[in-house]
């Protein structure tokens, strides 16, 4: 009995040892069948050496920041120096406690896995990049999941031996998906808490190692408690794998998530106007500069690195100027409104403003998508006059509403536009572009992509001729008088013969006063003294890109320009007649940091030192004597002046500029070594101010002009010149006009009469 005993128990020890390593045996045949290929294709050195991804193109400021991307995937890998350590610490307390002891594979965490279900993942850090790099997620095939987990065993192991620990934990964290557009690390940490992942602090790094179990369960912007939860369970990790001690454990725990959500979408963030600008300029030049290999490069890709001109500092004190004075602006325009029975729209009939309306209804995507699905005109409207939920802008922040579609066009037809763009005069880079007052809401660029009518800002072209020409001085005096020029002089259908609304005639001005007051009739007698093509010739010349027909009505500003079109022509002046074109690109990058190109500005000379120097000191007279003196006012007056008083003491050569009805208000600013523009107005033209006294360039513009200003000078990191503009060694023409009739008869501030901006 005992014999057959034995015999029994020596069977069943056979039959174990069989089991085991035949269960041994099959695994490791499955594993050899995996990595030569037998169970499906695997990676290839060369894939392993460089795995596919999809990296984002940075564009970077000229202040070394990243201000946008243009990605499918928002990724920008980093190195593993770049790091935080106690992020790495988190990462694997958490996720692979063994890491740095496996080889890629972690056995006891397999077994225990496998002896003990619900123990915990056995999958280590290396497996779960190979996963994400090289395999796809297996269907609920039970025989489908373990050729998968061979399939990762064999490329984890291959991973192993071809990185070092180090830069596989820094392409995993660069390749997790973080969501909320946040792929990688560096995304998730700029998204989540606006700040680089060398800057994230203990409980941070925790959160974002947290969200690796499940980003779409642990979601922050969705799901904060759990978030917070499994941040603490994190710390916990940390502390049972003598990362941190208790008393830290503890303390953290206590902590908030401490989110500083900042979106990087299209819409969002800095400078977005300028990035779609740049996008639709690299569209063309990876066309125009294929690889090596004849690819094209993917902006979307490919890893570039765009570094641009824009600073940072600037573009951000632009838009909190535009903000803070528009947000202002508006509510005096929706108080003025509240009496229009054709709302937002003056100067048209209720025929007119249903053909405004609409025209825009048939510029929406909703009616463009029902047209291309065959809807009948009457379906479509129908669905444009009935009430539904939709989020629409205000400046208090998106707010939700029950409004039709059609309302919804009305709505934002009341809405003012604003655009600021900023040149340095001596290289032509663009330091700061602010193409609208909402990128999300409204996408027109009022810095290059829209052309309006530029009023009395185009005088000084004028000036500039007559004083390179002429050597006329600051100091010459005009009759202020009605001036007719016939028509048969430049082929003209009529005699023109300009007027100043609510002017006074009589006497003489010198040129200085009469820019300063922006008298009409004296600017007509210049432009024919030098004639309209100079004066178009020098235009064009300084930077007027746009064609147009020189006849004399432009001495007033009757042209549509671009802004950015504007200010790049005054900042020739502030480079001493030098004329540089605008530069918002330097030099383009691979993903390896290997130059693919650079740029370099045109110049050349548009007028000579002593006039460009003239013609500034005449612009003085503007901010001293003219309607942008409210510029170095001391009065608290207007409240519709945001910023005001702005006190300002330097030299600031401007000129403001209104046009027809208040429709479009300009201020252009010039100090030695920045030239800025800044364009207000409705997007129709008979979207405007009532009255010229908030509708005029210098209540509509220049109070943001002001605001940026004194943000700018107050960064003393910036360097924006408070000097005098450089006087020529052989001026010869007078400026000091002392001995002349005082120009301060000249109008100030907000007493500055409505004629000023008017053509």
């Amino acid at each position: 009995m005992t014999e057959k005993k034995a015999i029994s128990f020596t069977k069943y020890i056979k039959w174990f040892w069989g089991i085991l390593l035949g269960g041994i045996f099959a695994i490791c045949f499955m594993f050899m069948l995996a990595s030569w290929g037998l169970l499906g294709s695997l990676p290839t050195f060369e894939e392993l050496e460089n795995p596919e991804s999809n990296l984002a193109t940075e564009i970077i400021s000229s202040d070394g920041k990243t201000i946008g991307k243009y990605a499918h995937e928002n990724r920008t890998p980093i190195r593993y120096k770049d790091l935080p350590q106690n992020l790495i610490t988190a990462l694997v307390s958490t996720e692979d406690e063994r890491y740095y002891n496996h080889s890629g594979i972690d056995f006891k965490g397999t077994a225990r896995a496998v002896l003990k279900p619900g123990s915990g993942g056995a999958s280590t850090i290396t497996q779960q990049l190979a996963k994400m790099l090289f395999t796809k997620r297996a269907s609920k095939n039970i025989f489908l999941r373990v050729i998968q987990k061979m399939k990762e065993w064999v490329v984890a192991t291959k991973l192993e031996r071809q990185y070092t620990k180090q830069e596989i934990l820094a392409m995993y964290l660069n390749k997790y998906d973080f969501l909320n557009q946040a792929v990688g690390i560096r995304s998730a940490a700029r998204i989540y808490f606006g700040k680089e992942p060398k800057e994230l602090e203990m409980h941070e790094s925790a959160m974002l190692v947290g969200m690796l179990k499940n980003s779409s369960y642990f979601n922050p912007l969705r799901r904060k408690e759990l978030v917070l939860k499994r941040r603490n369970v994190v710390l916990f990790q940390m502390n049972r794998n003598n990362a941190i001690n208790s008393k830290q454990k503890d303390s953290l725990q206590k902590l908030p998530l401490d989110l500083n959500h900042t979106p990087e979408s299209h819409s969002d963030g800095l400078a977005t106007y300028f990035r779609e600008y740049t996008r639709d300029f690299l569209k063309k030049w990876v066309k125009e500069n294929p690889k090596a290999n004849g690819e094209t490069y993917d902006i979307y890709r490919d890893g570039l690195k765009i570094y641009v001109t824009i600073d940072s500092r600037m573009q951000q004190y632009a838009e909190e100027a535009i903000e803070e004075h528009m947000a202002n602006l508006q509510k005096y325009f929706f108080e003025e409104q509240k009496k229009n029975k054709t709302a937002p729209f003056y100067d048209i009939d209720k025929n007119d403003v249903r053909k405004i309306l609409n025209r825009a209804k048939k510029n929406t995507d909703r009616y463009k998508s029902m047209k291309k699905a065959g809807k009948s005109d009457k379906e479509i409207e129908k669905v444009f006059q009935t009430k539904t939920k939709m989020r629409v802008f205000s400046w208090k922040g998106d707010r939700d509403t029950l409004m039709s579609p059609y309302d919804s066009i009305r709505y934002y037809k009341h809405f003012l536009r604003s655009g600021l763009v900023s040149i340095e005069p001596q290289t032509g880079h663009i330091k700061a572009w602010v193409g609208g007052i909402n990128n999300k809401h409204f996408k027109y660029d009022a810095v290059a992509q829209q052309k309006r009518q530029v009023g009395s800002t185009f005088k000084p072209f004028v000036y500039a001729t007559a004083i390179n020409q002429l050597k006329r001085s600051p100091c010459d005096k005009l009759p202020n008088m009605p001036y007719t020029i016939p028509k048969e002089k430049y082929g003209m259908s009529d005699d023109w013969t300009p007027r100043d609304v609510g002017g006074k005639y009589g006497g003489e001005l010198t040129l200085q006063q009469a820019l300063a007051k922006s008298v009409n009739v004296i600017t007509a007698r210049l432009i024919d003294e030098v004639s309209p093509i100079n004066v178009a010739r020098l235009a064009k010349s300084a930077g007027i890109t746009t064609d147009f027909q020189a006849n004399p009505s432009i001495a007033l500003g009757s042209l549509d320009l671009s802004l950015l079109e504007m200010t790049s022509a005054y900042s020739t002046f502030a480079n001493r007649g030098m004329r540089v074109s605008p530069m918002f690109i330097t030099q383009i990058e691979d993903k390896n940091g290997t130059v693919l190109d650079t740029f370099v500005p045109e110049t050349k000379e548009v007028v000579n030192e002593e006039s460009a120097y003239v013609l500034l000191n005449l612009m003085e007279g503007v901010t001293k004597y003219g309607s942008g003196a409210r510029l170095r006012s001391s009065w608290s007056r207007g409240k519709y002046l945001t910023g005001y008083p702005y006190k300002f003491t330097n030299a600031i050569a401007g000129k403001t500029g209104t046009t027809q009805n208040q429709s479009d208000g300009w201020f252009m600013g010039v100090v030695p070594n920045l030239a800025t523009g800044v364009w207000t107005g409705g997007e129709d033209r008979s979207t405007h101010f009532a009255r010229v006294d908030k509708g005029q360039g210098a209540s509509m513009s220049l109070p943001s002009w002001g605001i940026f200003m004194r943000k700018c000078y107050a960064d003393k990191t910036i360097k924006i010149s408070k000097a005098a503009f450089k006087k020529p060694s052989d001026l010869s023409i007078n400026v000091d006009c002392s001995k002349h009739e005082d120009s301060k008869n000249g109008e100030e501030g907000e007493n500055a009469k409505p004629q000023d901006d008017e053509f």
